[in-house]
């Protein structure tokens, strides 16, 4: 799954442990998000999508493969 996280952090000058702490989990988990090596609960990908002001749809791109 991709998503956009880095690029709507660095639009919002916000960094990592400022959006991990806001939505809940480590600054790795962000790393990770961030590199594609780690898929976001639903509740997690809520979370970081309503910390932007974005929908879930905005933030995560789903890809079948």
């Amino acid at each position: 799954m991709n998503n956009i996280i880095k690029e709507l952090r660095k639009q919002n000058k916000t960094t990592q442990d400022e959006l991990a702490n806001s939505v809940g989990v480590t600054r790795q988990t962000i790393i990770s998000l961030e590199n594609g090596k780690y898929n976001a609960s639903l509740q997690l990908a809520y979370k970081i999508a309503r910390f932007f002001g974005k929908t879930i749809e905005e933030v995560f791109m789903f890809e079948e493969e």
